[in-house]
């Protein structure tokens, strides 16, 4: 019996092994980058004081916390201070993220507004609130920024956000146009920044798994199951099972845009195109198809759901 007992423990220990190594896999990966993203779009700079928007999500918690890491290991010194806002929805737990970022010791601010009010009673039942809620919302996180004297504006957009972005303003906005890793407001007043860009929707749910983030739900736009970014997302989850390194060479295309190869006269002077004389060193390409790997798959393409909402 000792000797099985023995045989237990050691592969039980093993196991704690394997899971810690995994753990720190994860958070170097993590870390690898959301830096890689500061550095590549310059996000945070010296004397920076950020503001990390924190819902209560998986998103929001995981940013904080890398950004947290990052903060101890740059070269540079910047400060953050948590900001959540919250817009009275029924039976939300006002203590949650209060107690967490205390237990933290990440200076924060609560910002208390009623919006969910004024939601429910200027959106018909059914419909969407994602518009007029994020609208309220980011008015809100502006006059709060300006108000503490927060240079950038942190969000906990990931890869797969953008991606769904950018699919939802092809298919239903007739438009090429994603979620950018660094913008100005619309006053100009602001940078808003996303430190996740560059990081995949499965770390993140790994990462809040193993921290054991206190989840607040959303009871607006987290109970609705028939939006179209629900819709896009589903679709992109598939493509990825099925097709794996689909959704890496797409996110990647965001980053290699060719203008002389769309239609966009305002981004290409195609009314001035004049032959140059001069070779291409590609070659001639306008007549050749274009070359693609070869794919292991089937090459039958899972269908999106429109949905009329």
């Amino acid at each position: 019996m000792s000797a099985v007992w023995v045989d237990d423990e050691i592969i039980d220990k093993k196991k704690e092994r394997k899971i810690e190594l995994e753990s720190q896999k994860l958070e170097k990966r993590l870390c690898r980058n959301v830096g890689q993203a500061i550095v590549d779009f310059n996000m945070i700079e010296e004397g920076d004081k950020v503001m990390v928007c924190v819902s209560g999500g998986k998103d929001s918690y995981a940013m904080l916390d890398i950004l947290l890491k990052m903060q101890q290991r740059a070269p540079i010194h910047f400060d953050l201070i948590a900001v959540n806002l919250d817009q009275k929805q029924p039976g939300f737990p006002e203590h949650i993220l209060p107690d967490y970022l205390k237990k933290l010791g990440v200076p924060f601010h609560i910002e208390n507004q009623d919006t969910y009010s004024i939601v429910k009673r200027v959106i018909p039942e059914g419909k969407t609130m994602c518009s007029l809620c994020s609208r309220l919302r980011r008015g809100i996180l502006y006059r709060v920024a300006e108000e503490l004297g927060a240079t950038k504006i942190a969000l906990g957009h990931h890869r797969d956000d953008m991606l769904q972005t950018f699919f939802l303003n092809m298919f239903f906005g007739g438009r090429l146009k994603g979620m950018p890793p660094k913008l100005v407001s619309d006053s100009g007043k602001h940078i808003v920044i996303r430190p996740m860009a560059y990081v995949n929707e499965k770390d993140i749910v790994r990462w809040a798994a193993q921290q054991q983030f206190p989840i607040i739900p959303c009871t607006l736009c987290g109970s609705q199951q028939n939006l179209q970014r629900v819709q896009v997302g589903n679709m992109l989850r598939e493509w990825q099972t099925k097709y794996p390194g689909r959704i890496e060479n797409m996110f990647s295309a965001l980053q290699n845009v060719v203008p002389s190869h769309l239609m966009d006269g305002s981004k290409f002077d195609f009314k001035n195109l004049k032959a140059t004389g001069i070779a291409d060193p590609e070659g001639d390409k306008a007549f050749d198809a274009e070359e693609f790997p070869t794919a292991s798959f089937s090459t039958s393409m899972p269908s999106l759901q429109v949905v009329s909402l």
